[in-house]
């Protein structure tokens, strides 16, 4: 992953330091579109779980030296698991909601390069859904639901190029303050009680290359992206079974990658 990061952030840097044309940034803007990703995510020596997402992004951003940049995005797809102990089961129902508020401050080193760090507040719920469905070794399936609170710390760097380009470059690194991890393990068995467990450490990374054409009344954006979380193992609770505590259960040492490219208007 650390490689994976690194060579993006290099293909942005050579990207970015190619600009040669002025840059006008609007002090109102807003961003719709519609995004594309495939999303691996693993609980070592565990599970894994992949498959393809679908989603709407927007933002709305206002700047006048100061930046305030407000998006979010909602994304659905479905994901197939396997595991070497549990077996396997296919086409399981996930959505992704996630929703974002950074301030930032525009340093102008030129007409043609504008950077940005940024600092903020993040949240991020995924729900992943095989209740009603059993793995091939017979393994009952339940609803889980993963809370994310973190803080994205970053820098963007904007800069144009001819015949009316501009291109942004973004890295990023999100703190994670606590994660809440909600197994239904009564979808499984009614007398299962439900489990909830916290996590306390772990980080996220992202990187991402826009590409924007200006016309006279919208912009059009292409955005390749990735973005990557890796969360430890989470504190231990009590599982009950029909009212008794039959032992304790946690949310294994986790990561996730997705890939994708999203597609916007920019207004």
């Amino acid at each position: 992953m650390k490689k994976i990061i690194f060579l993006t952030a290099y293909f942005m840097f050579t990207v970015a330091t190619g600009i040669f044309a002025k840059v006008e940034l609007p002090k109102r803007s807003w961003d719709l579109g519609t995004e594309i990703s495939h999303i691996v995510y693993k609980e070592p020596d565990v599970m894994e779980e992949k498959g393809w997402m679908y989603g709407l992004a927007g933002s709305y951003t206002f700047r006048e030296k100061f930046v305030f940049k407000t998006d979010g995005r909602a994304a659905f797809g479905q994901v197939d698991y396997s595991s070497p102990s549990s077996g396997s089961m296919d086409n399981l129902d996930d959505f992704i909601i996630e929703v974002r508020q950074v301030g930032g401050y525009d340093f102008c080193f030129s007409d043609n390069l504008v950077i940005m760090p940024y600092f903020g507040f993040g949240y991020r719920y995924l729900n992943d859904d095989s209740s009603g469905m059993a793995t091939s070794t017979g393994a009952l399936g339940y609803e889980r639901e993963s809370n994310y609170f973190y803080s994205p710390i970053g820098v963007e760097a904007v800069g144009g190029l001819q015949d009316g380009w501009v291109s942004g470059v973004a890295l990023e690194y999100d703190y994670f303050w606590k994660g809440v991890q909600i197994s239904h393990l009564s979808g499984a068995n009614s007398s299962f009680a439900d489990l909830e467990n916290d996590q306390n450490k772990g980080y996220g990374l992202r990187a991402s290359l826009k590409l924007k054409r200006k016309s006279e009344k919208i912009d059009f954006v292409v955005e390749p992206f990735i973005r990557y979380w890796k969360i430890k193992r989470s504190e231990e609770e009590p599982v009950s079974f029909s009212g008794v505590i039959i032992g304790t259960g946690y949310e294994p040492e986790n990561n996730s990658t997705e890939f994708g490219i999203k597609l916007a208007v920019k207004f």
